[in-house]
């Protein structure tokens, strides 16, 4: 991969049921604005669906926003997946309503970050070029 090419972030709102799954639009200006190639992930949403994404995208993260409670089910098999494709050097990385313990949990299991309700964008972007390496994708 070329040092040039922009961290590829491959955004994802699974929950939502196909109806508004599209990724928050400021989280999505600001990973633009902080100079990253953002794709939103196709209709299926789930985590074989996600994962074929990713690896079709050559994608360096996954942010998942996980709003209804199925986060630890979804990360997990995000995870696995991605370790049984050859592509558990993607970053997973998420955020929504994740009850504080389980947000331990999660970083247990493989996630890199949670960002919890009322992270800045900016934040978020921050984090990814600090801790994402571009040749992190598959």
């Amino acid at each position: 991969m070329s040092e040039s090419r922009p961290i590829r972030v491959v955004m994802a709102k699974p929950e939502a049921g196909g109806k508004g799954s599209a990724a928050p639009p400021t989280l999505v200006e600001a990973f633009t604005e902080a100079g990253f190639e953002v794709v939103q992930a196709d209709e299926d949403q789930s985590p074989a669906g996600l994962v074929a994404t990713v690896v079709r995208e050559g994608a360096d993260v996954i942010c998942i926003s996980s709003l209804l409670g199925e986060h630890e089910a979804l990360f997990g098999g995000v995870l696995d997946l991605l370790a049984e494709q050859g592509a558990g050097q993607v970053t997973v990385i998420g955020g929504g309503i994740i009850p504080t313990t389980d947000i331990t949990a999660l970083k247990e299991r493989g996630v890199a970050e949670i960002f919890s309700s009322g992270t800045p964008p900016w934040a978020a972007a921050e984090w990814i070029r600090d801790h994402v390496r571009q040749s992190s994708g598959v």
